[in-house]
């Protein structure tokens, strides 16, 4: 790894995009789709701007992959030991919905690993940092900071506490809770279902549909930073990035680090 990089900084750049997609929310604007059918709009491509320009200048060797500029080879993205993950606007259908529940992610990777990660919740004002680089995770709520810790698990089927998708219901997840007797369930759009899991407000958010890596790696670091995992449903190993020529991940679960699939 490089020298460490200068993570306050980043946090205000995610703020700071984070100010600028709120100008956005607060009147009406227009939505574009883009060749996967998903929305996009001018909120998306400011975030995405003023971060690649910031990081850019502030760490200069670290290359960037953000989903608003995710044409970047296999071939050039395999040589990569570190680089910069980015979300710049994450959930934005629910953006669209003007629910709040949207978040501007950034996450150092290292070898395959999120070491760091921060995700900004602008509407809601909340900054959610941290990771194994800097020995903990927190969360900032109206200028108070405090340390953050996944919950402890229940020891049999009953008293969990479950995430799930406020945009995304399936059979998998139905299939999924019935593990467990009469848990209660949390919707939440965005990254903000890791964080939630991160914050010790929940026990697990099972992910058994489509993501992309930027959709998970910021809030991935929050949750070990706080003691938790993710891991794949298939094979139970923790989430890698930048592994294959693929974005997409792989099924998963977030879970406080006691729990086993």
């Amino acid at each position: 790894m490089s020298n460490t990089p200068d993570y306050p900084q980043v946090i205000e750049t995610a703020e700071q995009a984070g100010d600028l997609i709120m100008q956005v929310y607060q009147r009406d604007f227009s939505v574009a789709h883009k060749d996967d059918d998903s929305p996009l709009t001018e909120a998306d491509l400011a975030a995405h701007q003023h971060i690649q320009k910031a990081l850019e200048s502030l760490t200069p060797d670290i290359p960037v992959l953000s989903e608003e500029s995710a044409d970047i080879s296999w071939h050039t993205r395999q040589a990569w030991r570190e680089y910069w993950l980015v979300d710049p606007l994450d959930g934005t259908k629910e953006f669209i919905k003007k629910n709040d529940e949207f978040t501007v992610n950034i996450a150092h990777i290292v070898d395959g690993h999120p070491v760091w990660g921060v995700v900004v919740a602008p509407a809601l004002g909340i900054t959610y940092y941290g990771g194994r680089a800097v020995d903990g995770s927190f969360k900032v709520k109206d200028g108070d900071t405090q340390a953050i810790r996944v919950a402890d698990v229940p020891t049999d089927s009953s008293g969990w506490c479950i995430v799930g998708s406020r945009s995304h219901q399936s059979e998998a997840f139905a299939d999924f809770i019935a593990r467990f007797d009469n848990p209660r369930i949390t919707s939440m759009g965005s990254s903000l279902k890791i964080c939630l899991v991160a914050e010790g407000q929940a026990h697990l958010y099972p992910r058994l549909g489509p993501t992309s890596e930027w959709d998970t790696g910021a809030a991935h670091a929050v949750l070990v930073g706080a003691g938790g995992k993710i891991i794949e449903t298939e094979s139970g190993r923790h989430l890698p990035y930048n592994q294959k020529e693929s974005v997409l991940n792989p099924y998963f679960i977030a879970a406080a680090d006691a729990y086993q699939s």
